[in-house]
């Protein structure tokens, strides 16, 4: 399947910015030069790092604050993160890197983040170690944004790669999986751990669910549920970034240690909760339109 390639030079326009299109067009430019095949290779990854680029920033200051940060400096690191994430945000807006509807989507994320993030710290899932003036239940203000990035990645990719879908499940029943995700969340800790169930109904909902994606000019497919295991991979990785740096600490950890990769399955099933909230002001779009 193919597209006109005049519209893929208007999308992208869109997709990068008017500011970046310069930098867009010698990027094109040099891959001109590159056999076909590793030319659209070499473009995916690109458009993935430019997708996560609200992730990647973050997880670029949790290394280098860990790194400089002294214990005597006026303005607590966790603090610090929280003021360069809002700037990071706004600077998103401001250079139209995210729409304003995007962002009121990655908002609600925060917050639903947040919300969880307090309760799981008051139950000793994991700790916040360092101190913090914005903070609310021991839990510091910025770590509402690593969720928030996780939005930010899917309302982009969605965007970046014109995403469509083939044999989407109905909205209503997207949603009604999403709230049971999240309610897992909290009610495990009290009554049955029904994740199984939910891996379960992932496959069932989603299972024969295609993405369809735009590199170049040609459209390409991958299965949802693949699509959500990769993803969750890299983020298991992220977060062993956040342990080893320090800046949330699992029990046990007190020598940094690989996370469990039981965190890889909640998120996992924590992705599906991004990705139905994205779709509140993205719905996804079949391949005929």
């Amino acid at each position: 399947m193919t597209r006109d390639p005049s519209h893929d030079g208007q999308a992208a326009a869109h997709q990068t910015g008017p500011y970046l299109e310069p930098l867009r067009r010698a990027i094109r430019a040099g891959l001109l030069r590159l056999p076909g095949p590793l030319a659209e290779f070499v473009l995916f990854g690109l458009k993935q790092a430019w997708a996560c680029l609200f992730g990647a920033i973050m997880l670029g200051l949790l290394i280098v604050t860990k790194l400089v940060w002294q214990p005597d400096w006026p303005v607590h690191r966790y603090d610090a993160l929280f003021v360069m994430a809002l700037v990071i945000q706004g600077l998103f807006l401001a250079f139209k890197l995210e729409s304003l509807e995007e962002a009121k989507v990655i908002f609600v994320y925060h917050v639903v983040g947040t919300v969880m993030e307090v309760f799981k710290v008051a139950m000793g899932s994991w700790v916040y170690p360092e101190d913090a003036i914005f903070q609310i239940g021991g839990v510091p203000l910025f770590s509402g944004f690593m969720y928030a990035c996780v939005g930010s990645y899917m309302a982009r990719a969605i965007r970046i790669f014109d995403m469509r879908f083939t044999s989407y499940p109905p909205f209503w029943a997207t949603v009604v999986l999403a709230v049971a995700i999240y309610l897992n969340f909290f009610v495990h800790h009290y009554w049955w751990d029904f994740r199984w169930v939910l891996f379960a109904a992932t496959v069932l909902l989603f299972g024969r669910v295609r993405i369809y994606f735009t590199v170049d000019t040609t459209a390409r497919w991958m299965p949802l549920i693949v699509a959500a295991v990769l993803t969750g991979l890299f983020l298991w990785i992220a977060e062993n970034i956040g342990t080893y740096t320090g800046t949330w600490l699992y029990p046990g950890q007190d020598t940094w240690k690989p996370v469990s990769l039981a965190k890889f399955g909640s998120w996992y099933l924590l992705l599906f909760v991004s990705f139905v909230l994205v779709t509140l002001v993205s719905r996804p779009r079949d391949i005929d339109r």
